[in-house]
């Protein structure tokens, strides 16, 4: 008998390393970084079939959270539901209430836990291991995915196989979990063969995961039953409640459960996966997806020149980027950053966020384009007390009804028809029309027409943070930030 399992994707992580296209407000998953689509709905997508799979239910954070219902909607996909977490607590907690989600419908439920922000090339070899790894679920393991591995990797964990399961050709008890290993550790490893890289993915029974969860972490166990049993709906999101789901501690599966329980298992895969934790990574796989790649091995991506450069990647979002006689770099332009890296050195990408955070610049946490509910702003330019933005509204969306204390605003139509409120006046502006919003004005931009709307907005006047926001109504439910 064919049991449906129940994907769930986690999408909490922040991406630094690839920096300065992946953002605290935009992450990597959300990007679309080997193809047309995000790593989330390519995640989403691989376990679309509905023969195996029942409707995906998605971790986030509250501020991704219009994101990636938007993301799914593009890609026609309905989840089970949206979970919101107050903050992160990695992924014990989040997987233990996944399982008492499921548990609750079902304690023989099978979930399959996945991070959103994995490459895997070869989808039926991932499938059919899927397959073999839910037997041995359903037998009462717990299953994590390793993969095989194709060099000394050092930036991985290890999981070392132990006696075979029986009947099941790729799952075996595992014997060991080994730490990040330093580089002659892992050329050991490799040669003596038996290892996997671990790929933090994730396939047992709720009803498995829960017991062994109460009897090694009971702590995670009250925390998130808590947190499920006060959570609150949100529109179409759950959203956990805040002051219960701090209780967790910050801590992984790997050492909260499968490093101490006893029914550890490993199904080991061979299906061109890669965590795309870096932008040597982005190289790699572009080398071998082949149409990136040139005869020098470099990896393009936008509006690219060279000459005489070799072993890079380089990739350009917003401008011509041009380079001269250069080797092993990776170079990553957008719209209000560059970044030029040594291509051995990308994994420290993540000490110049920190810089960034420790300076208090934005450009650490926000991209010029900042997406919202009803479509998404892009700064253009700014002063001392103006700046200028470009705005998008999607078909049939609206601002909040709002006003501002210290700053008036003029709009100006370039495509679509907007419907604009100014305290009790409300009339429709067509392309190349203007309008002007008075400070203290109580305002509304609306999109009534079928293709998205986009205007000019030169904001003007003492203060022009976007916390300068009073908001009357609002359909999304936010109380901040527009």
């Amino acid at each position: 008998m064919v049991v449906r399992i129940d994907p769930v994707i986690l999408s909490g992580g922040s991406g630094t390393r690839l920096w300065p296209l992946s953002r605290a407000a935009y992450p990597k998953q959300l990007l679309p970084l080997t193809d047309s689509h995000s790593m989330l709905q390519a995640t989403v997508l691989r376990i679309s079939d509905p023969a195996r799979f029942n409707p995906p239910t998605l971790i986030c954070n509250d501020e991704h959270r219009f994101i990636v219902a938007e993301q799914l909607r593009a890609i026609a996909v309905e989840p089970a539901d949206i979970v919101l977490e107050p903050m992160g607590r990695n992924t014990a907690p989040a997987a233990t209430v996944a399982a008492l989600l499921a548990a609750a419908r079902a304690p023989d439920a099978m979930i399959l836990i996945l991070p959103s922000d994995h490459s895997i090339a070869d989808t039926p070899a991932f499938l059919a291991v899927i397959d073999t790894a839910a037997q041995a679920a359903q037998g009462g393991a717990l299953v994590t995915f390793g993969i095989t591995p194709t060099s000394p990797e050092t930036g991985y964990g290890y999981i070392k196989r132990g006696a075979a399961l029986p009947g099941l050709d790729c799952c075996h008890k595992v014997a060991e979990f080994v730490e990040k290993p330093e580089r002659d550790k892992a050329e050991a490893m490799l040669a003596a063969g038996g290892f996997d890289w671990n790929s933090g993915m994730f396939l047992f029974q709720a009803g498995h995961l829960l017991a062994e969860m109460e009897r090694l972490a009971p702590d995670i166990v009250r925390a998130c039953r808590n947190a499920v049993t006060a959570a609150q709906r949100d529109l179409s999101f759950m959203r956990l409640d805040a002051a219960a789901f701090a209780a967790n501690p910050n801590i992984s599966i790997d050492y909260a459960v499968m490093e101490k329980t006893m029914s550890a298992a490993v199904a080991s895969a061979d299906i061109g996966w890669s965590d795309v934790g870096s932008w040597s990574a982005l190289w790699e796989l572009g080398l071998e997806a082949g149409g990136a790649g040139d005869d020098a091995n470099n990896v393009t991506v936008g509006d690219v020149i060279l000459d005489d450069v070799a072993n890079s990647y380089v990739r350009a979002e917003r401008r011509l980027v041009a380079a001269l006689g250069v080797r092993d770099l990776v170079i990553v332009e957008t719209g209000d950053a560059v970044l030029v890296a040594s291509r051995d050195k990308v994994q420290e990408v993540k000490t110049i966020v920190d810089r960034l955070k420790a300076d208090g610049r934005g450009e650490s946490e926000q991209n010029l384009r900042v997406y919202r509910p009803w479509g998404y702003y892009e700064g253009m330019d700014q002063g001392d007390r103006f700046q200028v933005k470009r705005i998008s509204v999607k078909p049939g969306q609206k601002l909040s009804l709002q006003m501002h204390h210290h700053r008036a605003e003029h709009w100006i139509v370039v495509e679509g028809t907007a419907k604009v409120t100014c305290n009790d006046e409300t009339r429709l502006l067509e392309e190349n029309q203007s309008t002007y919003i008075p400070i203290g004005a109580w305002h509304r931009l609306e999109n009534p027409g079928k293709v998205d709307l986009k205007i000019i907005e030169v904001q003007s006047g003492s203060y022009l943070g976007e916390d300068d926001i009073v908001r009357s109504d609002d359909d999304y439910g936010r109380d901040s930030k527009s």
